[in-house]
């Protein structure tokens, strides 16, 4: 029944009476506010074509200036986006097929609304449907100073999931996000905006059914889900917003959701492999060097990655004369090998007259413009660059014609970076949101930059795919991409951006890439080992366990960390990464079935272990495993928990542990869901090596009553060949009878004919045990069932020789040892302080950093910070990076032993001259809330030949904070004199010394997560305060008065943190 109105495209649904029917009358829609959401069943039919509702395009304002006038958009009726605050239970319409509802404020709104990015077909979104169903759940909306609120009310113990690239936990409820591409660098797990932007949100409801709800728009959307089972979508109006089903399960609402956005391209088998990465191999020579060391030590590899310095000068489309100077004889010589090579090309393109590629897109004029006309300039890597307009055809055509030029150098993929787009030295980290986009007529015309960054990485990424098939049809481009948008799988791949070497991210990578997957997105993964920084021994070793089984899978290490290649951390972890990989590369048939279903139905590769038993709430927060088909990966992400002391959480049914021969400790545990039967092939050094009438093997676990099935897809590897029917697609069927288990043939499809091959077939019986046997592929094979006594025999040998290798296998070590400075051995392990409130991490390591400060009821990580640089830093003199800066630190004590106590711990470093720079930070046992730091200078042997006094010394605190919303973000504060002040970012550098001094404390605030970390001093020890910008960062200095120090005479800040 129908217990409250509900409006349907702009017609009011009354009540429903016994008989069914329902009395539509023409009016207007009901505009009455609701504070909860409508559940609706019953069904009702109606002639769509009947319904004919205007689709005019929406108005924009002229935008106008001396030089330009752009004008932006045709006219439109206006929507419900005026100043007064209207509210309602949203419109809707059946679209696309039976269970997919567009939802809009009004029919107004329907008609003002900007075209569609995320559908592959734009035009299914606008076109109504004749259906027999309606929606079980209709959004409410209110529209209040041209922002368009849209919430939508679950039942209660509704799961929470999607939202596309997003750091932190895997199931989002208590989350919000906004979605609005930006080079995050260093993210952590409550980085609020990535690279990538989906505002979708897909929702496991308490019977397992799934639920999707798209908020299509471009523009930038928070994605508040902090409200138990609510979803709400806040973004500037009008947009629509179109939800799939409630459908049975998470993969059948994922299958809707993709005939909508599309599918993920068809990957070449080759991109499958091991990728191997680093910024930078920066000459042909290195380049080779590794490639050919992968070979030496018999560690499975495919593509090799050539990072940004092969260009001459940053210039994109150019190489560098000395160090890459014969590219097409490098690639040659990767590929005698067996080895792929992948470029990067980046956005910005140099401003320099005489660089072809500046000449001729200034020739087309294809460069994004400023709202005066000009072609816009934003610094990144050459220098000043221009940026090409890839919403337009004209530019996107031109960009394509230089991508087909540079393929012919022998590029086989190609890496799009900085596409968000990053610029240099701006405090939004991109260009201005004024800048003019002159975008086709079918994505909504001429527009600012605004409406179109979300999909800047998109279009970029379309013209790159889209050049690399004008250099050759007859092969599958590979297109990996860092910014992105919904659609962008039907063009590239991604990747999770510029993680860190951490267990956290390790951690988190796995969530990360799972989100992504039910996004839409399921060709992707981490830098294995993380990005920035150093990772340990055991730390790679765990990360490329788990990282090989993910669905893109690529080593990648930044500029100035150790060397992260499998074999640079001694050859326990070199024996780990190697077994890791060969895993891999066995498993390269079911992984690359996985993704033939993936880009056929919509089904992601890596899925959450709810999709084995959507209707069990114990599985749906489980973050360290994953499926991959009918494989469950668990792995252990805890540097200290081997994969032997996991509490596995099994999903109901059975689950028949297997593995290789290889188990480890620092390896992922490996199991079967029974009833499924999964394709494996011989171990290759590359996927070139690879021959159709190489043996085939089936591992299959029979279920309960028996059964089991699977399939393998098998095409050329390559080309497009496979869509016109030149594939073999063949299902298994494997079936215990009277102790005898018959696999065969079920099924096939595709014109290719079988090859002459061996069949391997191994039946597992629990606990790692199996039985096999030898057969011809497509032939009926019989294998005798032991009885039940030997299979107990059989399992408990297994068992036995499992538990042997796991102990007899050799520890990989957590600790990184670091070469001797002075005489002292090192160690960046961090130091962990733990209150209630705070989690602080300190290296007692050169500068003695304290890396990050967590504050644990928010979850929000204030400081930016690497072992190397930034962070909390304190120096002893008022240059940048003075003293203090760069010495070695040593603990002098230490005290968070015992629960209840104080937590604190105490640095010394030597800055020289007889002076020691001392920092005790703790955390009160009488006020968890506060995290406070007592610095100071002393002189401990200043000779008597200076009168007992140093050198001229300043203490300078240094802490360099995290802006997660670098817009929405200031300082506030009272001076000594009783004025108020607020510093934006635009406001720049700030010395505050004299009555504009803060009156012993200041204030970063967020606006957007509404905290602010208020900083509390002594004004008799700060003589001045600095405010410093940087890009997405801004530093808050303490500065002592600048004097000599003795003993009794030292220099101290003593302050504190706090967040409200």
């Amino acid at each position: 029944m129908i217990e409250e109105a509900s409006v349907l495209s702009g017609l009011e649904v009354p009540s429903v009476g016994s008989s069914g029917y329902f009395p539509w009358l023409n009016r207007a829609p009901n505009l009455i506010s609701r504070t909860s959401t409508l559940r609706i069943s019953g069904a009702f039919s109606w002639d769509s074509e009947k319904l004919d509702f205007p689709r005019k395009k929406r108005t924009n304002k002229k935008l106008i200036s001396d030089k330009f006038t752009c004008k932006m958009g045709d006219a439109k009726e206006e929507g419900t986006t005026k100043d007064t605050t209207i509210s309602g239970n949203m419109i809707f319409e059946p679209i696309l097929e039976d269970g997919v509802f567009r939802f809009d404020c009004s029919a107004n709104d329907r008609a003002a609304a900007y075209p569609s990015f995320s559908f592959i077909k734009p035009k299914d979104r606008d076109t109504p449907i004749s259906s027999q169903k309606l929606p079980t759940y209709i959004p409410v909306f209110e529209c209040l100073l041209g922002q368009q609120i849209v919430k939508l009310e679950l039942p209660a113990g509704t799961s929470l999931y999607g939202t596309g690239e997003v750091s932190g936990q895997l199931e989002r409820t208590g989350k919000r996000i906004f979605t609005w591409n930006t080079d995050a660098y260093g993210y952590g797990s409550v980085t609020t905006s990535l690279y990538q932007s989906h505002p979708w949100v897909l929702a496991i409801l308490p019977n397992g059914e799934a639920l999707g709800i798209l908020a299509d728009t471009s523009l930038r959307c928070e994605i508040d889900l902090r409200e138990d089972s609510v979803i709400q979508f806040i973004a500037p109006s009008s947009y629509p917003v179109v939800t799939f089903g409630p459908f049975s399960s998470p993969a059948a609402a994922l299958k809707s959701f993709s005939r909508a956005v599309g599918t993920v391209f068809m990957p070449p088998k080759w991109a499958l492999g091991y990728h191997q990465c680093r910024w930078s191999y920066d000459s042909a020579d290195r380049v080779l060097e590794v490639s050919r060391t992968f070979r030496e030590k018999d560690i499975p590899c495919d593509v090799i990655w050539i990072d940004i310095d092969y260009m001459n000068g940053f210039r994109c489309f150019t190489f560098d004369p000395e160090r890459f100077a014969d590219p097409k004889t490098l690639a040659d010589d990767l590929h005698q090998i067996g080895f792929k090579a992948i470029w990067m090309l980046d956005p910005g393109i140099k401003h320099e007259k005489g660089y072809f590629v500046y000449d001729s897109g200034s020739e087309k004029d294809v460069w994004v413009q400023k709202a005066d006309g000009e072609p816009y300039l934003g610094e990144v890597w050459p220098g000043p660059c221009v940026f090409p307009e890839f919403t337009q055809a004209k530019a996107r055509s031109w960009w394509a014609n230089l991508v087909k030029d540079f393929v012919s150098n022998g590029v086989d993929g190609i890496w799009n970076d900085m596409n968000e787009p990053a610029i240099f030295k701006t405090v939004t980290k991109t260009m201005p949101e004024s800048n003019i986009h002159r975008g086709d007529e079918e994505f909504g015309g001429c527009q600012n930059h605004s409406y179109y960054h979300n999909v800047y990485g998109m279009f970029m990424a379309r013209s790159t795919y889209e050049g690399m098939k004008l250099a050759n049809s007859g092969r599958r481009p590979f297109v990996l991409t860092r910014a992105g948008f919904i659609g962008s799988q039907r063009y590239a791949a991604t990747w999770t951006g510029d993680n860190s070497s951490s267990w956290d991210h390790l951690h988190m990578s796995i969530s990360m890439t799972l989100q992504l997957g039910l996004s839409g997105q399921p060709l992707s993964g981490p830098d294995i080992g993380g990005y920035v920084g150093n990772a340990t021994p055991r730390l790679f070793g765990r990360w490329m366990g788990i990282g090989a089984m993910f669905p893109f899978c690529r080593g990648h290490s930044e500029m100035g960390t150790a060397d992260h290649e499998p074999w640079s951390f001694g050859e326990e972890c070199e024996e780990v990464c190697r077994l890791a990989l060969k895993r891999r590369y066995r498993l390269l048939p079911h992984i690359y079935t996985l993704f033939y279903i993936a880009h056929t139905t919509g089904v992601p590769v890596a899925t959450p272990l709810f999709f084995a038993d959507p209707k069990d709430p114990s599985l749906r927060k489980t973050e360290n495993s994953f499926l991959l088909g009918s494989i469950l990966i668990y792995s252990s992400t805890l540097p200290n928990q081997r994969i032997e002391n996991l509490n596995l959480t099994l999903p109901k049914g059975i689950w028949s542990r297997f593995d290789f021969g290889d188990s480890h400790p620092d390896l992922p545990a490996l199991f079967l869901q029974g009833g499924s039967i999964v394709p494996l092939g011989p171990v290759h050094q590359h996927t070139g090596e690879a021959n159709p009438s190489d043996d085939i093997s089936l591992l299959v676990a029979l279920d309960e009553n028996g059964k089991a099935e699977g399939v393998l897809f098998e095409d050329d590897g390559d080309g497009y060949g496979f869509s016109l029917g030149a594939y073999l697609l063949t299902h298994y069927l494997a079936e215990l009878e009277s102790s005898v288990v018959t696999v065969k043939v079920s099924r096939t499809e595709g014109s290719w004919t079988r090859p002459n091959r061996r069949l391997y077939v191994q039946i597992l019986l629990g606990g790692g045990a199996k039985i096999d046997a030898w057969g011809t592929d497509g032939d009926v094979l019989q294998v005798t069932f032991p009885s039940g006594q030997e299979v107990a025999d059989l399992v408990a040998t297994s068992e036995k020789e499992y538990h042997h290798q796991l102990e007899s296998a050799k520890t990989l070590q957590d600790v990184e040892e670091v070469p001797e400075h002075k005489g002292v051995s090192l160690s960046k392990t961090p130091i962990e302080l733990k209150g209630a409130c705070w989690s602080v991490k300190v290296i007692p390591w050169i500068g003695g950093r304290i890396l990050s400060m967590t504050h644990l009821p928010s979850g929000i990580q204030w400081l930016q910070g690497k072992i190397e640089i930034n962070g909390y830093e304190e120096y002893s003199g008022t240059e940048y990076r003075s003293a203090g800066c760069t010495e070695e630190y040593s603990i002098i004590d230490r005290n968070f032993e015992h629960e209840g106590d104080e937590e604190s711990l105490e640095l010394e470093g030597d800055i020289e001259g007889g002076l020691v720079l001392r920092r005790k930070i703790y955390i009160p046992k009488e006020d968890a809330k506060i995290l406070k730091i007592n610095s100071s200078i002393v002189a401990v042997k200043v000779g008597a030949g200076s009168g007992g006094f140093s050198r001229l010394v300043c203490l300078r605190v240094h802490p360099m904070f995290n802006l997660l919303h670098p817009t929405e973000s200031f300082i506030s504060f009272t001076s000594i004199d009783g004025s108020v002040h607020e510093f934006w970012p635009e406001s720049g550098e700030q010395y505050l010394e004299g009555d504009l001094l803060p009156n012993g404390e200041w204030k970063l605030v967020d606006k957007c997560l509404g905290r602010a970390l208020v900083n509390k001093f002594d004004i008799k020890e700060v003589h001045k305060c600095l405010i410093h910008w940087g890009t997405g960062t801004v530093n808050l200095e303490l500065w002592s008065e600048e004097r000599p120090v003795s003993k009794e005479t030292p220099l101290q800040i003593s302050h504190s943190y706090e967040v409200i």
